[in-house]
């Protein structure tokens, strides 16, 4: 596409997406469905087909348990505060955050580089973003995620929802709950499939790669192990990540993620972390690599040390400047 579509160019563009892959127009608008919900447009940045639309399987709103919390083994509810009908979570970081503000944004990042062909072997990649971050702000605009899918030539589509909004939280709401995964993946095709209706049964057979920046590693985490659907899983990228929950990817790692291949980079903030799991996983007998391998296949696992890069920048400031293309670039 060469910049935004009006609703009536892009529904005419749909009926020519029937006969041939192209960059998706844009999908009938749902209705609205509550607080940050964005008109689903589609605009082209970084050399990939962009949108912003209304899940009703993203992580909020959430009206359930934590589980595990604080990795303690018991549960809590997630909104545990109610002010005369207004609720709100209790942060461990961020302290008190309003449901209204922080935990009411059903929107999910769609893109596609312009490259992308739907009858070609490809991938889901699902990118859990970090604390005090937005989709449009920080996913795309200041930390590249989409310019760096676009520019390593991956045949994949992105999926990213959005988390705690702009806030000092990792929570992960509906990620938390069992099939809360699967339920996210099964909408996330079906919007796929109305950019490229020529290609719907694809989205479901695709495998997926699951990626977390931060605190994303708790959606992450319980994707893995309660989601639904981790058998298409077939690769999972941690960047600066490993903050809690090791016992889980530990877990997955050695057993229903054998077949998958399993990348942490790191800086210093995480490092002591990524150094205990890596540990681990050599005593239970699995081969670990101290590096990016040249070609990442199914099974590999590695460990990535940084250096002493800044946690805040660390997708844009890890070697060479774009990690996750570099990621991207050397999946087999």
């Amino acid at each position: 596409m060469r910049g935004p579509f009006s609703l009536w160019l892009a529904l005419g563009a749909a009926l020519l997406l029937a006969s041939c892959a192209a960059p998706p127009p844009v999908a009938t608008p749902p209705a609205p469905t509550g607080g940050g919900v964005k008109a689903p447009t589609v605009t082209s940045i970084d050399g990939a087909s962009v949108q912003l639309a209304a899940f009703q399987n993203s992580a909020f709103p959430y009206h359930g348990v934590i589980p595990n919390y604080q990795e303690t083994g018991k549960t809590r509810p997630f909104l545990d505060v109610d002010d005369s009908g207004r609720l709100g979570h209790t942060s461990p970081r961020g302290g008190l955050l309003w449901e209204d503000q922080t935990y009411n944004d059903r929107t999910v990042l769609l893109a596609a580089p312009q490259t992308f062909d739907p009858e070609r072997p490809g991938h889901i990649i699902v990118f859990f973003h970090g604390n005090n971050a937005t989709l449009e702000r920080d996913v795309i605009a200041r930390q590249q995620i989409v310019k760096q899918l676009a520019d390593s030539g991956l045949n994949a589509v992105l999926v990213a929802p959005q988390l705690a909004r702009d806030a000092p939280d990792s929570s992960a709401g509906k990620f938390w709950a069992p099939g809360g995964f699967a339920a996210f993946l099964a909408e996330a095709e079906g919007k796929l499939g109305a950019f490229y209706p020529q290609a719907r049964a694809a989205f479901r057979r695709m495998p997926v790669i699951v990626v977390a920046y931060s605190g994303g590693y708790l959606p992450a985490v319980y994707s893995l192990t309660v989601g639904g659907d981790s058998g298409r899983v077939r690769g999972v990228v941690l960047l600066d990540a490993l903050y809690g929950e090791r016992d889980k990817f530990v877990s997955w790692a050695e057993g229903a993620g054998r077949s998958a291949f399993f990348v942490s980079a790191y800086s210093t903030s995480s490092r002591d972390a990524n150094l205990a799991v890596e540990a681990e996983l050599r005593q239970a007998g699995l081969t670990v690599a101290d590096s990016l391998p040249a070609s990442i296949a199914p099974g590999d696992i590695a460990f990535v040390d940084a250096g002493s890069v800044a946690h805040n920048d660390f997708l844009t400031s890890a070697w060479g400047g774009a990690p996750l293309r570099d990621v991207f670039a050397r999946i087999r």
